[in-house]
Protein backbone atom coordinates (compact mmCIF):
# COMPACT_ATOMS: atom_id res chain seq x y z
CA UNK A 1 0.00 0.00 0.00
CA UNK A 2 1.16 3.52 -0.72
CA UNK A 3 0.18 6.67 1.07
CA UNK A 4 -1.22 8.12 -2.17
CA UNK A 5 -3.50 5.15 -2.85
CA UNK A 6 -7.20 5.58 -2.20
CA UNK A 7 -8.77 2.46 -0.71
CA UNK A 8 -12.52 1.89 -0.82
CA UNK A 9 -14.07 -1.42 0.24
CA UNK A 10 -17.68 -2.54 0.00
CA UNK A 11 -18.87 -5.70 1.75
CA UNK A 12 -22.20 -7.38 2.09
CA UNK A 13 -21.83 -7.98 5.79
CA UNK A 14 -20.23 -6.40 8.81
CA UNK A 15 -18.27 -9.61 9.48
CA UNK A 16 -16.56 -9.43 6.09
CA UNK A 17 -15.56 -5.83 6.68
CA UNK A 18 -14.16 -6.68 10.12
CA UNK A 19 -12.06 -9.46 8.60
CA UNK A 20 -10.63 -7.02 6.09
CA UNK A 21 -9.73 -4.61 8.88
CA UNK A 22 -8.04 -7.45 10.81
CA UNK A 23 -6.07 -8.38 7.70
CA UNK A 24 -4.84 -4.81 7.29
CA UNK A 25 -3.84 -4.65 10.96
CA UNK A 26 -1.70 -7.78 10.50
CA UNK A 27 -0.15 -6.47 7.29
CA UNK A 28 0.63 -2.79 7.84
CA UNK A 29 0.58 -0.40 10.80
CA UNK A 30 -2.82 1.24 10.79
CA UNK A 31 -5.67 2.47 12.95
CA UNK A 32 -9.39 2.40 12.36
CA UNK A 33 -12.68 3.82 13.51
CA UNK A 34 -16.02 2.03 13.38
CA UNK A 35 -19.45 3.57 13.35
CA UNK A 36 -22.97 2.54 12.49
CA UNK A 37 -26.11 4.39 11.46
CA UNK A 38 -29.72 3.29 11.69
CA UNK A 39 -31.21 3.08 8.18
CA UNK A 40 -34.67 1.74 8.90
CA UNK A 41 -36.65 -0.11 11.53
CA UNK A 42 -39.83 -2.13 11.82
CA UNK A 43 -41.26 -1.86 15.31
CA UNK A 44 -43.85 -4.56 14.59
CA UNK A 45 -41.28 -7.26 13.76
CA UNK A 46 -38.56 -5.72 15.89
CA UNK A 47 -36.24 -5.55 12.85
CA UNK A 48 -33.50 -2.93 12.54
CA UNK A 49 -31.35 -2.16 9.51
CA UNK A 50 -27.98 -0.61 10.30
CA UNK A 51 -25.21 0.63 8.02
CA UNK A 52 -21.76 -0.04 9.50
CA UNK A 53 -18.77 2.02 8.40
CA UNK A 54 -15.09 1.26 8.99
CA UNK A 55 -12.51 3.98 8.36
CA UNK A 56 -8.93 2.64 8.13
CA UNK A 57 -5.90 4.94 8.13
CA UNK A 58 -2.60 3.41 7.00
CA UNK A 59 0.75 4.92 8.00
CA UNK A 60 2.01 7.19 5.18
CA UNK A 61 5.46 5.54 5.04
CA UNK A 62 6.74 3.12 2.40
CA UNK A 63 9.89 1.14 1.73
CA UNK A 64 12.85 3.28 0.56
CA UNK A 65 11.40 6.45 2.08
CA UNK A 66 13.65 8.89 3.93
CA UNK A 67 12.04 10.09 7.14
CA UNK A 68 12.83 12.55 9.90
CA UNK A 69 11.91 11.45 13.41
CA UNK A 70 10.98 13.80 16.20
CA UNK A 71 13.79 14.37 18.73
CA UNK A 72 11.80 12.63 21.46
CA UNK A 73 11.14 9.53 19.33
CA UNK A 74 14.75 9.33 18.12
CA UNK A 75 15.96 9.48 21.71
CA UNK A 76 13.56 6.77 22.83
CA UNK A 77 14.88 4.48 20.07
CA UNK A 78 18.42 4.51 21.45
CA UNK A 79 19.53 8.02 20.48
CA UNK A 80 19.22 7.38 16.74
CA UNK A 81 19.83 10.16 14.26
CA UNK A 82 16.61 11.80 13.20
CA UNK A 83 17.23 11.19 9.48
CA UNK A 84 16.57 7.49 8.77
CA UNK A 85 15.74 5.19 5.86
CA UNK A 86 12.73 2.87 5.83
CA UNK A 87 14.03 -0.53 4.69
CA UNK A 88 10.77 -2.47 5.08
CA UNK A 89 7.13 -2.10 6.12
CA UNK A 90 5.33 -5.06 7.67
CA UNK A 91 3.15 -4.86 10.76
CA UNK A 92 5.81 -2.35 11.88
CA UNK A 93 7.98 0.28 10.20
CA UNK A 94 11.59 -0.94 10.00
CA UNK A 95 14.12 1.91 10.03
CA UNK A 96 17.90 2.08 9.70
CA UNK A 97 20.17 4.98 10.55
CA UNK A 98 22.54 5.28 7.54
CA UNK A 99 25.05 7.09 9.72
CA UNK A 100 25.45 4.39 12.39
CA UNK A 101 23.63 1.24 11.11
CA UNK A 102 21.34 1.39 14.12
CA UNK A 103 17.93 -0.17 13.45
CA UNK A 104 14.53 0.21 15.07
CA UNK A 105 10.99 -1.08 14.60
CA UNK A 106 8.08 1.30 15.06
CA UNK A 107 4.63 -0.16 15.53
CA UNK A 108 1.37 1.58 14.80
CA UNK A 109 0.70 2.89 18.30
CA UNK A 110 4.19 4.41 18.53
CA UNK A 111 3.82 6.03 15.12
CA UNK A 112 0.47 7.65 15.95
CA UNK A 113 1.92 8.92 19.24
CA UNK A 114 4.94 10.45 17.46
CA UNK A 115 3.92 10.84 13.78
CA UNK A 116 6.41 11.66 11.04
CA UNK A 117 6.25 11.97 7.27
CA UNK A 118 8.31 10.91 4.29
CA UNK A 119 10.72 13.61 3.19
CA UNK A 120 10.97 12.42 -0.40
CA UNK A 121 8.86 10.38 -2.80
CA UNK A 122 10.50 7.37 -4.54
CA UNK A 123 9.95 9.12 -7.89
CA UNK A 124 12.43 11.77 -6.69
CA UNK A 125 15.28 9.27 -6.55
CA UNK A 126 18.33 10.47 -8.48
CA UNK A 127 21.16 8.44 -9.93
CA UNK A 128 24.66 8.89 -8.57
CA UNK A 129 27.98 7.32 -9.50
CA UNK A 130 30.33 6.21 -6.73
CA UNK A 131 33.68 7.96 -6.96
CA UNK A 132 35.26 6.66 -3.74
CA UNK A 133 34.11 4.21 -1.10
CA UNK A 134 35.73 3.13 2.15
CA UNK A 135 34.43 0.82 4.86
CA UNK A 136 34.11 2.19 8.40
CA UNK A 137 35.55 -0.51 10.64
CA UNK A 138 35.38 1.26 13.98
CA UNK A 139 31.79 2.26 14.65
CA UNK A 140 31.54 4.50 17.69
CA UNK A 141 28.37 3.86 19.63
CA UNK A 142 26.82 6.41 21.93
CA UNK A 143 25.58 5.55 25.38
CA UNK A 144 22.27 3.76 25.28
CA UNK A 145 22.52 2.99 21.56
CA UNK A 146 20.15 0.36 20.19
CA UNK A 147 20.63 -2.68 17.99
CA UNK A 148 23.04 -2.57 15.02
CA UNK A 149 22.16 -4.20 11.69
CA UNK A 150 24.25 -7.28 10.85
CA UNK A 151 23.10 -7.32 7.22
CA UNK A 152 24.59 -3.97 6.31
CA UNK A 153 28.06 -2.44 6.32
CA UNK A 154 28.81 1.17 7.15
CA UNK A 155 30.66 3.03 4.42
CA UNK A 156 31.87 6.54 3.66
CA UNK A 157 31.47 7.49 0.02
CA UNK A 158 31.98 10.32 -2.41
CA UNK A 159 29.32 10.38 -5.11
CA UNK A 160 28.51 12.50 -8.12
CA UNK A 161 25.21 12.91 -9.95
CA UNK A 162 25.23 11.28 -13.37
CA UNK A 163 23.39 14.39 -14.59
CA UNK A 164 26.30 16.56 -13.40
CA UNK A 165 29.23 14.63 -14.87
CA UNK A 166 30.35 17.75 -16.72
CA UNK A 167 31.00 19.46 -13.37
CA UNK A 168 33.32 18.81 -10.44
CA UNK A 169 30.55 18.83 -7.84
CA UNK A 170 30.66 15.80 -5.54
CA UNK A 171 28.82 14.86 -2.36
CA UNK A 172 30.10 13.08 0.73
CA UNK A 173 27.89 10.91 2.90
CA UNK A 174 27.77 7.86 5.09
CA UNK A 175 25.68 4.93 3.93
CA UNK A 176 24.43 1.53 5.07
CA UNK A 177 25.28 0.14 1.60
CA UNK A 178 29.03 -0.12 2.16
CA UNK A 179 28.99 -3.88 1.45
CA UNK A 180 27.52 -3.32 -2.02
CA UNK A 181 29.29 -0.26 -3.40
CA UNK A 182 32.55 0.06 -5.30
CA UNK A 183 33.99 2.95 -7.33
CA UNK A 184 32.13 3.19 -10.64
CA UNK A 185 28.87 1.67 -9.35
CA UNK A 186 25.57 3.43 -9.87
CA UNK A 187 23.37 4.08 -6.84
CA UNK A 188 20.00 5.75 -6.30
CA UNK A 189 19.56 8.34 -3.59
CA UNK A 190 17.92 11.57 -2.48
CA UNK A 191 19.61 14.94 -2.83
CA UNK A 192 18.61 16.66 0.39
CA UNK A 193 21.07 19.53 -0.11
CA UNK A 194 19.23 20.92 -3.14
CA UNK A 195 15.60 20.15 -2.37
CA UNK A 196 13.00 22.12 -0.47
CA UNK A 197 12.15 20.10 2.65
CA UNK A 198 8.92 21.31 4.19
CA UNK A 199 9.01 19.27 7.38
CA UNK A 200 8.56 20.54 10.92
CA UNK A 201 11.23 18.24 12.37
CA UNK A 202 13.84 19.03 9.69
CA UNK A 203 13.24 22.76 10.05
CA UNK A 204 14.18 22.56 13.72
CA UNK A 205 17.34 20.51 13.14
CA UNK A 206 20.84 21.91 13.03
CA UNK A 207 21.81 22.08 9.35
CA UNK A 208 25.04 20.20 10.12
CA UNK A 209 22.95 17.18 11.17
CA UNK A 210 21.14 16.97 7.81
CA UNK A 211 23.18 14.96 5.26
CA UNK A 212 23.61 16.30 1.74
CA UNK A 213 22.71 12.95 0.18
CA UNK A 214 20.98 9.82 1.48
CA UNK A 215 21.72 6.73 -0.61
CA UNK A 216 18.87 4.22 -0.86
CA UNK A 217 19.85 1.29 -3.09
CA UNK A 218 22.35 0.16 -5.68
CA UNK A 219 21.22 0.56 -9.27
CA UNK A 220 21.29 -2.35 -11.72
CA UNK A 221 20.40 -2.70 -15.38
CA UNK A 222 16.64 -3.40 -15.22
CA UNK A 223 16.47 -4.76 -18.79
CA UNK A 224 19.22 -7.26 -18.06
CA UNK A 225 17.57 -8.31 -14.80
CA UNK A 226 14.28 -8.96 -16.57
CA UNK A 227 15.98 -11.00 -19.27
CA UNK A 228 17.85 -13.20 -16.77
CA UNK A 229 14.93 -13.63 -14.35
CA UNK A 230 14.29 -17.40 -14.33
CA UNK A 231 11.27 -17.32 -12.03
CA UNK A 232 7.70 -16.08 -12.11
CA UNK A 233 4.64 -15.49 -9.97
CA UNK A 234 1.13 -16.80 -10.38
CA UNK A 235 -1.11 -13.92 -11.42
CA UNK A 236 -4.44 -13.21 -13.03
CA UNK A 237 -4.47 -12.88 -16.80
CA UNK A 238 -3.72 -9.34 -17.92
CA UNK A 239 -3.88 -7.58 -21.24
CA UNK A 240 -0.31 -6.41 -21.68
CA UNK A 241 -1.15 -3.81 -24.31
CA UNK A 242 -3.51 -2.02 -21.92
CA UNK A 243 -1.18 -1.95 -18.92
CA UNK A 244 -0.37 1.53 -17.69
CA UNK A 245 3.34 2.39 -17.78
CA UNK A 246 3.35 3.41 -14.13
CA UNK A 247 1.56 0.18 -13.14
CA UNK A 248 4.18 -1.90 -14.96
CA UNK A 249 6.99 0.06 -13.30
CA UNK A 250 5.50 -0.57 -9.86
CA UNK A 251 5.13 -4.28 -10.69
CA UNK A 252 8.78 -4.48 -11.73
CA UNK A 253 9.74 -2.66 -8.52
CA UNK A 254 7.87 -5.34 -6.58
CA UNK A 255 9.68 -8.15 -8.40
CA UNK A 256 13.02 -6.50 -7.66
CA UNK A 257 12.05 -6.12 -3.99
CA UNK A 258 11.40 -9.88 -3.88
CA UNK A 259 14.88 -10.52 -5.28
CA UNK A 260 16.59 -8.13 -2.90
CA UNK A 261 14.83 -8.95 0.37
CA UNK A 262 14.45 -12.51 1.63
CA UNK A 263 12.06 -11.41 4.38
CA UNK A 264 9.58 -10.05 1.82
CA UNK A 265 9.47 -13.21 -0.30
CA UNK A 266 9.31 -15.77 2.50
CA UNK A 267 5.50 -15.94 2.26
CA UNK A 268 5.33 -15.67 -1.54
CA UNK A 269 5.18 -18.73 -3.80
CA UNK A 270 7.85 -18.34 -6.46
CA UNK A 271 7.88 -20.72 -9.44
CA UNK A 272 10.74 -21.62 -11.73
CA UNK A 273 10.26 -20.38 -15.27
CA UNK A 274 11.24 -23.27 -17.53
CA UNK A 275 11.40 -20.92 -20.52
CA UNK A 276 14.52 -19.28 -19.10
CA UNK A 277 17.71 -21.39 -19.07
CA UNK A 278 19.19 -22.19 -15.68
CA UNK A 279 22.26 -20.10 -14.92
CA UNK A 280 24.32 -19.36 -11.85
CA UNK A 281 22.59 -17.57 -9.00
CA UNK A 282 24.69 -14.44 -9.47
CA UNK A 283 25.52 -12.50 -12.60
CA UNK A 284 28.50 -10.40 -13.53
CA UNK A 285 26.98 -7.27 -11.97
CA UNK A 286 26.25 -9.00 -8.68
CA UNK A 287 22.56 -8.17 -8.95
CA UNK A 288 20.50 -10.04 -6.32
CA UNK A 289 18.82 -13.19 -7.59
CA UNK A 290 16.58 -15.85 -6.11
CA UNK A 291 18.25 -19.24 -5.72
CA UNK A 292 16.82 -22.36 -7.35
CA UNK A 293 16.32 -23.87 -3.89
CA UNK A 294 13.67 -21.21 -3.15
CA UNK A 295 11.67 -21.91 -6.33
CA UNK A 296 8.73 -24.27 -6.75
CA UNK A 297 8.13 -26.36 -9.82
CA UNK A 298 5.28 -25.04 -11.95
CA UNK A 299 2.15 -27.17 -11.50
CA UNK A 300 -0.14 -27.63 -14.50
CA UNK A 301 -3.56 -29.29 -14.69
CA UNK A 302 -3.97 -31.56 -17.72
CA UNK A 303 -5.85 -34.69 -18.79
CA UNK A 304 -4.43 -38.07 -17.85
CA UNK A 305 -4.68 -41.29 -19.83
CA UNK A 306 -8.24 -41.96 -18.62
CA UNK A 307 -9.45 -38.65 -19.99
CA UNK A 308 -9.87 -37.21 -16.49
CA UNK A 309 -8.17 -34.10 -15.25
CA UNK A 310 -5.00 -34.72 -13.31
CA UNK A 311 -1.98 -32.79 -12.09
CA UNK A 312 1.24 -33.04 -14.01
CA UNK A 313 4.50 -31.59 -12.74
CA UNK A 314 6.78 -29.78 -15.14
CA UNK A 315 10.42 -30.70 -14.81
Amino acid sequence: FHQDDGLDFYYSSKQHAQKMVEFLQCTVPCRYKASQRLISQDIHSNTYNYKSTFSVEIVPICKDNVVCLSPKLAQSLGNMNQICVCIRVTSAIHLIDPNTLQVADIDGSTFWSHPFNSLCHPKQLEEFIVMECSIVRDIKRAAGAGMISKKHTLGEVWVQKTSEMNTDKQYFCRTHLGHLLNPGDLVLGFDLANCNLNDEHVNKMNSDRVPDVVLIKKSYDRTKRQRRRNWKLKELARERENIDTDDERQYQDFLEDLEEDEAIRKNVNIYRDSAIPVESDTDDEGAPRISLAEMLEDLHISQDATGEEGASMMT
